[in-house]
């Protein structure tokens, strides 16, 4: 474990509480965090879902250094998107103005809340990912499409698409670390230079990057032919997904994160206490 990274898409076995969960449980409860995230409004309700999210680490047994790390190449797109919020956001007190840029306490906070959104949704689909292996996740993704069979959408394809795509999301980016790491041993900077210089280096990362993708895709599709895959056969499943009570409690948990969030927005307007 010391050696560890949690990225999104990648899956570090353990036998915490959460990993034990039901991976429908898991995958609800992401999603419905990502929307309450939204429905925050004021710094009381932030706070609350940084505790929940805080308490969700602590129960995936994760050190919080190895989530850092899974976020850290998303530390730029944060940080440009931030800035840019910033710079074009008004309202409020001028700090600092310079033609049609200005700096604003409105855009100090609107820049806040888009910070504090993106280190939450990051996060939280990293723990989901981190504590759910890919299978599950998949089964998971499946059993909630199921009513749309009756549309005759193929949701076994879906579910397979999905099961890949989360599969090759680690590998891709471990490819791209390694190629990285070879252009730089042959005297490539990708951190020196204007934005269209570093963008120009790019490319001798992008091409093996697209063309390993393709072969890895290529050597995917003969290996599920091989073996006589046929989506539009009946599937069965070696591991069924059973509902137990740790799986009750955390939607109870989910429900009074919920309520509490509530509370917050009612005592932000004045109709709570």
């Amino acid at each position: 474990m010391g050696n560890a990274k949690v990225i999104l898409g990648a899956y570090v076995p353990g036998s915490s509480w959460l990993h034990q969960l039901d991976p429908r449980v898991k995958l609800f409860s992401c999603f419905w965090y990502v929307v309450i995230v939204f429905l925050a409004n004021n710094w009381l309700g932030y706070l609350w879902l940084f505790v929940v999210l805080g308490m969700l680490i602590a129960l995936s047994r994760l050190p919080l250094k190895l989530y850092w790390r899974g976020i850290k190449p998303l530390f730029w797109i944060i940080l440009f998107t931030v800035a840019i919020q910033l710079l074009f956001s008004s309202g409020g007190h001028v700090y600092w103005q310079w033609g049609w840029l200005a700096i604003t306490s409105g855009g100090f906070y609107q820049s806040a809340i888009i910070l504090a959104r993106f280190i939450l949704i990051i996060t939280i689909s990293t723990v989901l990912t981190a504590t759910t292996p890919t299978l599950q996740l998949a089964a998971a993704m499946e059993a909630f499409m199921k009513p749309l069979r009756y549309l005759h959408v193929p949701v076994n394809q879906i579910a397979v698409m999905l099961m890949i795509v989360l599969r090759f999301i680690p590998t891709i980016m471990d490819e791209t670390t390694k190629v990285m790491n070879a252009q730089k041993s042959r005297g490539v900077n990708f951190d020196e230079g204007s934005l269209i210089e570093r963008a120009r280096r790019l490319e001798p990362l992008l091409i093996p990057l697209f063309v390993g993708s393709f072969k890895r895709a290529e050597e995917l599709a003969t290996a599920m032919e091989a073996r006589g895959y046929d989506p539009d056969a009946p599937r069965t499943k070696y591991r069924v997904l059973h509902w137990h009570r740790n799986d009750t409690l955390a939607m109870i948990g989910l429900t009074l994160a919920t309520i509490i969030l509530l509370a917050t927005r009612l005592m932000s307007a004045g109709m709570l206490f």
